[in-house]
């Protein structure tokens, strides 16, 4: 798979085969992503690779705090407070292209909301990889955090894996931290999914919009 098709192939995996993935595969996939950039080599991510009782106990405290109406508390921000546009307008259609996907109806709240729901049993795959960054760091080294993640997907799509980067699984931090052992001096990033995908589902076969280059892109000679 060269880079082009790497990158332009990646989606978000929403459904995933119940198909175990080696930890020899996880290895290689992380080691390949250490080698990815970051400002003075500070190498600044965390990772922690949950699996098995340890990932049913992580899904089960998050569903009961979002059911429970548990309100989140993030790390960080991770959305403006106000939406404007054109950003507005392109989160309304991704959710309107997910939803189609699943064929839910924009008046069915309660499987909008089990499809929310979904993301803290991560979508049904088999690993969860969570990112942490040390709250000492600023906000360049998010920037490494980003590309360590793009990364880490890529690498993932060379196994035959896809993957689905969870801002959601960030929402009850102290959860997560509490049950993996890791200490508050952390911040939790984000979860990504990963298994091998179950393409026959609609969910994984629809694609989101992108702008055009000249949209984004301006020349200055």
């Amino acid at each position: 798979m060269d880079i082009k098709e790497a990158i332009e192939g990646r989606i978000s995996v929403r459904s995933f085969l119940d198909k175990p993935v080696p930890k020899s595969v996880i290895t290689d996939i992380l080691d390949t992503a250490r080698w990815s950039p970051s400002g003075t080599n500070t190498q600044p991510w965390k990772v922690v690779v949950v699996q098995g009782e340890s990932k049913k106990t992580i899904s089960e405290a998050l569903l009961e705090a979002a059911k429970n109406g548990v309100k989140a508390n993030p790390d960080y921000d991770y959305y403006p407070t106000e939406w404007v546009e054109p950003f507005k307008g392109r989160r309304f259609q991704c959710g309107m292209d997910l939803y189609q996907a699943l064929d839910i109806g924009r008046e069915d709240k309660e499987k909008r909301l089990e499809a929310s729901l979904n993301n803290y049993r991560f979508f049904g795959a088999p690993v969860s990889l969570f990112f942490f960054i040390d709250k000492v760091m600023g906000k360049g080294s998010w920037f490494d955090m980003g590309m360590f993640l793009q990364s880490v997907m890529l690498a993932a799509r060379g196994h035959g894996l896809g993957s689905c980067p969870q801002a959601s699984t960030s929402d009850y931090p102290d959860i997560v931290r509490n049950i993996l052992g890791v200490s508050d001096q952390y911040s939790l990033i984000c979860g990504l999914s990963l298994g091998y995908p179950d393409n026959d589902k609609p969910v994984n076969q629809y694609r989101t919009q992108r702008e055009e280059v000249e949209n984004f892109t301006t020349w200055a000679d």
